[in-house]
């Protein structure tokens, strides 16, 4: 197939996508596929005459190495010249057009929020992941929490706080709670906050990131992720940091203390069986299809979903290719499953 792989984007998470698409792409031609990389902010000043020799099926030696500065809209946008406030970048649209299907490998913002695979649906651009619609609900923590209650899903707690609203002086729960964005991902902007001093100022600066911020109850338990192809559920990853918590940092910088264990020791196959059914009643129920991934932490009172990544990150450092490879599935070949899905999606 000929494949365009979009990346990059204006969002915090720029950085980690960049990767995520480096990654796929070259996952993609080593399956045969001809590919595009095309990147969705900086997009390609000039266009050569056929279009087709933008697609290579021959692997590319790409650095994928994680730069793990967290950066802002602002920083972002003054990397391209003659910036007009638009998300696309120069020629992008007329690249993906060309494309039989679109791989979108972008995180957070518009990538995740949705507003891309709008876009893409009035183009009638194909393209992987779930629609605009289970996009747009599961990149919101307060929308996909009101729902995954609504639904009887297990999740904590939590406080949605709008910008310009006041900041509460108490909180439905006991210290400590965990602030983070509303529309966000990998952890960027996220505290965990022991008093009311920390979590206020919490609140405040993730104001940077976004105009609402969500208040949770901190859970403690053994952290867990799943990943979803259809509705093949992969098996459980368990996250375990030794200094400190799974943030930004420990995704995505190498060396740290952080240790992935797939599939989990000490969990019997009731515990994945009843990860599984919710996983899958998860994505049914937010509206999620062809691939996605559910964060867990599982205490005496049982399991939590912490949230739903609607396009989960696929790089070298990321949890659902450490699940498939835990089931024996290859990194091209877990990119190629999730094809597979889509395009069977579309065949329906």
């Amino acid at each position: 197939m000929k494949i365009a792989v979009l990346a990059g984007g204006i969002s915090t998470e720029r950085n980690v996508s960049l990767v995520s698409g480096k990654r796929i792409s070259n996952a993609l031609r080593q399956k045969g596929h001809e590919v595009a990389f095309v990147d969705s902010f900086l997009g390609i000043e000039k266009l050569p005459n056929d279009l087709s020799t933008l697609f290579s099926s021959e692997v590319v030696d790409y650095d994928i190495d994680i730069d793990t500065s967290v950066l802002t809209e602002e920083m972002i946008r003054k990397l391209r010249k003659d910036d007009d406030g638009t998300y696309f970048g120069p020629n992008v649209i007329k690249v993906l057009s060309s494309a039989e299907i679109v791989f979108i490998a972008l995180h957070g913002g518009a990538g995740e929020n949705g507003k891309v695979q709008a876009l893409l649906d009035l183009y009638n651009i194909k393209y992987t992941g779930s629609d605009y619609f289970g996009a747009a609900i599961a990149m919101n923590k307060a929308k996909s929490k009101e729902i995954m209650k609504y639904y009887g899903l297990p999740t904590a707690d939590f406080v949605s706080i709008k910008r310009g609203d006041p900041i509460p002086t108490e909180f439905p729960f006991d210290y400590p709670v965990v602030v983070k964005p509303v529309n966000g991902g990998s952890s960027v902007g996220t505290v965990i906050a022991k008093s009311y001093a920390e979590a206020r100022q919490a609140i405040e600066k993730d104001f940077v990131f976004d105009d609402d911020i969500i208040v949770e109850e901190f859970i403690k338990g053994r952290e867990f992720s799943q990943g979803v192809i259809g509705t093949h559920a992969l098996p459980a990853v368990e996250i375990t940091v030794n200094d400190g918590w799974y943030d930004f940092e420990h995704k995505f910088k190498t060396g740290n203390t952080t240790v992935f264990t797939a599939p989990p020791k000490n969990f019997s196959a009731d515990l994945q069986r009843q990860m599984d059914e919710l996983s899958i009643k998860a994505g049914r129920d937010l509206n999620l299809s062809n691939y996605y991934r559910l964060d867990y932490l599982l205490n005496e009172n049982g399991f939590y979903i912490i949230e739903a990544n609607v396009l989960p990150g696929l790089t070298p450092l990321s949890l659902m290719p450490q699940e498939a490879e835990a089931q024996g599935i290859s990194y091209p070949d877990l990119i190629e499953m999730i094809l597979d899905e889509k395009v069977r999606i579309y065949q329906q």
